[in-house]
């Protein structure tokens, strides 16, 4: 599932605005953006631009169809026009009117004794707000792992249940967390059983012990394993690792090279973010849906943004992103017809343009094209002005002593600056 058009009549400030989410040229022209990058100045719309995509699909999602292909009204409940990719049909809602493959549904009172979903397999859409990162979300990932398997027992045994569309927002519900983790703390309760089975009976001293706890290994494998692969990948960034011999905590992470135990409240804000992102992105069925990141860059150093995208990309390879950002190293991830730039018009009104830098392009050539910056601040400025000041001066001076003094002076400036 992609969507591919956006039409906003009227959102809170947003008005008559179009978004046409397609590839505009080469050989995938007119499909569906893989994803989508929103850029614009604080209060041009970008969080509230993720809201109306996130309530507006899921009233789509929701939508119910009784078994004469008639659309139950109680669903038409809209702030957008959409047009949604999903497999080989094109959904679409244009002024109150449901389409499939341009086929208008017909509308019902909910008559027919059986009703499904307009869609025929169950899809998913997942938000991530800025707001992610609380104590609340964090403290699960604190707790030690035993109180939290005896604390849990009955939500930890119980089967995994799918999670089909979520807001990963500052109050998320606990057991949502718990699903997550569901076959980590199987295993660790398994582990822990085994483990006190093993010093009951007494063979913990004896010399077959390492073989049999081999053994057990073999048959019950760490669920951590697979994860610590991905979430490595960005985590070596910053000398850290995900523990897999530790199980204090339910994912224990420890210095890549002195080994030392890093306790979770101990890590940066940027990376308990990423934890309450890669988690999910890593346990969700993120094929054929959409997810939705509000400031992914958050307290992430450039170095970690630049390469962000691609390791979400890496997490979810077949769902559609779409991300809004104030970081040029994000929007730097994105081809120009992935951004979409929010601006003030001349009537002050919301307007949208797509992006122009190349992907990969200089963070500062990325704000000054299609973040409308310029980067220099004010003491940048001034300095700049001092050197072609003395540029000007060195063209029209005569005397050779003074001549070589500007042309040392400039060459220091501009050694210093970059200029």
């Amino acid at each position: 599932m992609k969507i591919s058009k956006l039409h906003i009549d009227q959102f809170r400030h947003l008005e008559n605005l179009d978004f046409d989410f397609t590839y505009q040229s080469g050989d995938r022209k007119g499909q569906p953006l893989d994803k989508i990058c929103f850029i614009g100045q604080s209060a041009t719309g970008k969080t509230s631009l993720l809201e109306l995509i996130n309530k507006d699909i899921n009233g789509f999602l929701n939508t119910e169809i009784d078994q004469d292909g008639n659309i139950w009204v109680k669903f038409n409940n809209f702030n957008s026009n959409l047009k949604i990719h999903n497999r080989d049909d094109i959904f679409e809602y244009i002024h109150g009117v449901y389409l499939k493959n341009k086929v208008p549904y017909d509308k019902t009172q909910r008559s027919a004794s059986w009703l499904g979903c307009l869609f025929e397999e169950t899809e998913s859409i997942f938000y991530f707000t800025s707001e992610l990162l609380s104590f609340k979300n964090i403290k699960i990932f604190e707790e030690d792992s035993i109180f939290l398997i005896e604390k849990y027992k009955s939500i930890a045994n119980r089967n995994e249940q799918a999670i089909y569309k979520q807001t990963f927002n500052e109050d998320i519900d606990e057991q949502i967390w718990i699903r997550l983790l569901d076959n980590n703390l199987k295993y660790l309760q398994n582990f822990l059983q085994f483990a006190t089975e093993l010093i009951n009976s007494g063979s913990v001293l004896d010399s077959s012990s390492q073989k049999k706890v081999d053994d057990w290994k073999l048959i019950n494998s760490n669920p951590l394993i697979d994860f610590s692969e991905k979430f490595n990948l960005i985590l070596s960034k910053i000398q850290l690792e995900v523990d897999l011999i530790n199980t204090k905590n339910i994912i224990p992470l420890k210095h890549k090279i002195t080994g030392e135990n890093i306790p979770i409240k101990n890590i940066s804000t940027g990376t308990k973010h990423l934890l309450l992102t890669a988690l999910p992105l890593y346990k969700l069925k993120t094929k054929e849906s959409i997810i939705l990141i509000d400031e992914p860059e958050r307290s992430l150093y450039p170095d970690m943004q630049m390469d962000l995208m691609d390791y979400y990309k890496n997490l979810a390879p077949e769902a559609q992103f779409i991300v809004a950002t104030h970081s040029p190293f994000i929007a730097a991830s994105f081809e120009p017809d992935e951004r979409f730039i929010l601006y003030f018009n001349e009537e002050g009104k919301v307007a949208v343009r797509r992006g122009t830098s190349p992907i990969g392009d200089d963070p500062n050539d990325m704000l000054y094209n299609d973040f409308g910056i310029d980067y220099i601040n004010k003491y940048g400025k001034k300095v700049y002005n001092e050197y072609l000041e003395k540029r000007r001066q060195l063209l029209f001076e005569k005397n050779e002593e003074v001549k070589q003094k500007l042309q040392n002076e400039i060459e220091s400036i501009g050694d210093k600056y970059n200029f």
